[in-house]
């Protein structure tokens, strides 16, 4: 941002009775914002009047209200839960609705749009794939009690079992982590991995006390768990501080390593004939 004169400046100075009030100047941010659509983009400039607080989200929108009505920018709820203001500040995935001005260096603020996910237009981009993924993901599927648990009408979980996968659950599906993994956004390999979005996803199902499906064979095979390099870059960008890589994605390779790379498994499966 670059800060002009203000009032209490002047004042101080002695010259706030001497100057008419419309010619003080304000605060104002210098806003680099990628525009246009699949056909091509380019950064247009922007100098936006700042006020005390204000997010990168709100200048977007003083944008539209002041210079570009047309500028398309996808946002919900401005409260950093709703995860629909994903997008690059300075080249860093942040949610626009969290990110303070006041918290940027000095100079240009460039606001472009995720790159993972195809531009629909503007700061847009169409993240439908996600979606269709998640239907893939086998939903909850409680599994069937102990006597002991049907003695007494309900399931026994220990409370680190609910902590565990109590954390999974604050993902607010910003797709940020989608956006920075290198299995998605470098080699394209949607047809691969799910992406640690719903690696967590899994893990939340996987790790729940009480669910009794099997995703190991998926987590293996489509979902793709063994892509991940582990560079915890997904981790470093999720905006609830989701540990992605080391509560869940590494558990999981550790669950299909066990059932299908562990010697004792390998040998009984021999000795048994499977």
């Amino acid at each position: 941002m670059s800060t002009d004169v203000t009032v209490k400046e002047m004042v101080a100075r002695g010259e706030g009775s001497a100057v008419p009030a419309q010619v003080i100047r304000k605060q104002m941010a210098h806003l680099r914002v990628r525009r246009g659509g699949p056909d091509g983009t380019q950064l247009e400039d922007f100098h936006v009047e700042v006020e005390e607080g204000m997010v990168v989200l709100d200048a977007v929108h003083r944008i539209q209200a002041t210079e570009a009505p047309d500028l398309a920018c996808r946002w919900n709820c401005k409260a950093g839960k709703c995860g629909s203001c994903s997008a690059e500040v300075n080249g860093e995935p942040r949610l626009m609705c969290m990110t303070r001005l006041s918290d940027l260096p000095e100079g240009p603020v460039v606001v472009e749009p995720v790159k993972t996910f195809p531009l629909v237009k503007d700061l847009v981009t169409d993240v439908s794939w996600n979606y269709r993924v998640n239907k893939k993901v086998q939903p909850f599927t409680p599994r069937e009690m102990t006597a002991e648990e049907k003695a007494k009408g309900e399931f026994n979980m220990k409370q680190a079992d609910i902590d565990r996968v109590q954390e999974f659950r604050k993902c607010i599906e910003c797709f940020l982590c989608q956006n920075v993994c290198h299995v998605l956004r470098d080699h394209h390999r949607e047809d691969a991995f799910y992406g640690p979005r719903f690696m967590i996803r899994m893990a939340s199902l996987e790790m729940h006390p009480k669910d009794g499906a099997d995703r190991i064979p998926a987590l293996a095979g489509e979902a793709g768990v063994g892509m991940c390099n582990i560079t915890k870059c997904c981790t470093e960008v999720c905006p609830e501080h989701i540990r992605i890589t080391d509560n869940g994605i590494i558990p999981l390779k550790e669950r299909v390593a066990d059932r299908h790379w562990d010697p004792v498994r390998w040998m009984i499966g021999k000795l048994g004939g499977k």
